[in-house]
């Protein structure tokens, strides 16, 4: 694989970590300031459009981080431990998404919190968006350290 593949990889991956600091930096703080029936519309409307966008760049990132392990398992790279490390913590990250983010996001659809406990679960779920957005970090750190010692 050409060293120049591997920098668009890793840019491809960037851009995931990156437009999931923008969510929880910009979306998040949005939707917490929301009523619940605002939120709710809000959610009705772009919720499937917002879940395809992530579930995309997700999934391209944790092929990314595999297939570079494997690619490296196969040439036999100083790089592979890395991104063996790498895709564990991707497979750690998109797991988040069936422990907890699945059942909340149904739930948002469903309208079934109140004013108080949308308030509160929205905090929770922050929490668990800032520690996938760790996860994903880490990864994304790994991955370029395998990159870096391929050769």
């Amino acid at each position: 694989m050409k060293n120049q593949l591997n920098y668009y990889l890793i840019a491809v991956f960037s851009i995931f970590a990156g437009s999931q600091i923008t969510e929880g930096v910009l979306l998040v703080p949005y939707w917490q300031s929301m009523s619940s029936i605002e939120f709710y519309s809000y959610y009705q409307e772009f919720g499937p459009a917002i879940n395809r966008f992530y579930t995309v760049l997700t999934v391209v990132a944790l092929l990314i981080s595999i297939a570079l392990a494997i690619y490296y398992y196969s040439i036999r790279s100083a790089g592979f431990k890395y991104a063996l490390i790498s895709s564990g913590l991707a497979i750690l990250f998109v797991s988040c998404f069936y422990i907890y983010f699945k059942g909340t996001n149904q739930a948002f659809y469903q309208s079934a919190f109140n004013e108080v406990d949308l308030k509160n679960e929205l905090v929770t779920w922050a929490s668990w968006h800032w520690g996938r957005v760790v996860l994903e970090c880490l990864s994304l750190y790994f991955l370029i350290l395998a990159v870096s010692k391929k050769n």
